[in-house]
């Protein structure tokens, strides 16, 4: 890929896109490690106060969970624009790769939460009941059972969280943000170079395939312990 970017631009422009490409990785790779710190709790915190979970609490799940459907509901770039002032408050600035991670991070918790909790209704009841019945503590269940019953679901819903802000990340380069989206836009769109625009699709779609290629590696390895 690099080889044909070489061949068909100049030095400066190549550079951009290498440049670029990293702000994207950086974007992506940052909001996603902080977003799975904040999802993967939250989302454990979901499944064990459901109904006839560890710590069923009726209150507490409904709560959070509206709030983590609310923040789901809410398409990408209304959150981009609406978070600004908070944006400015964390980074001192809107624009820019720094600024960006803000709201990726803000949509990638909460569909974190919702994977984690979905791969962790896949474990089996039983052997909740089992570690239960043998006295162990809500602490031992979540790291003993259920976290590493359910670690195949809970890589396979952090690689679709990766390929998801792969595309919000473009989605930011429309208000400054950075990365391969911002360079798509500024060159491609806005200097009519539609050659520019295409190269940053086939980085994305790259990029992306390598991001999925690695999550199923890694589903497969761990699937298989």
């Amino acid at each position: 890929m690099l080889e044909w970017l070489s061949l068909h631009f100049p030095p400066v422009l190549l550079e951009l896109f290498i440049t670029s490409f990293f702000e994207t990785l950086a974007m992506v790779g940052v909001s996603g490690a902080v977003g799975a710190l904040l999802g993967v709790p939250l989302g454990v915190a979901l499944r064990l106060t459901d109904r006839g979970g560890v710590l069923d609490n009726a209150t507490f799940n409904h709560t959070v969970g509206t709030l983590v459907n609310a923040v789901r509901s809410t398409p990408f770039i209304i959150l981009l624009v609406a978070i600004i002032p908070f944006t400015r408050l964390i980074t001192g600035s809107s624009i820019g790769t720094a600024a960006a991670v803000v709201p990726l991070t803000i949509a990638a918790a909460p569909f974190i939460a919702r994977l984690v909790e979905t791969a962790l209704r896949e474990v089996d009841s039983g052997l909740v009941e089992a570690a239960q019945a043998m006295g162990a503590t809500t602490w031992q269940i979540v790291f003993k059972v259920l976290l590493p019953e359910a670690v195949p679901g809970i890589v396979a819903g952090f690689t679709i969280t990766l390929v998801s802000l792969t595309g919000y990340s473009a989605m930011a380069g429309a208000i400054g943000g950075g990365g391969l989206g911002d360079l798509g836009i500024r060159y491609g769109y806005q200097r009519f170079l539609p050659e520019v625009m295409l190269a940053v699709v086939l980085l994305l779609i790259a990029f992306v395939q390598a991001v999925q290629s690695l999550g199923d590696w890694l589903v497969r390895r761990l699937s298989h312990k």
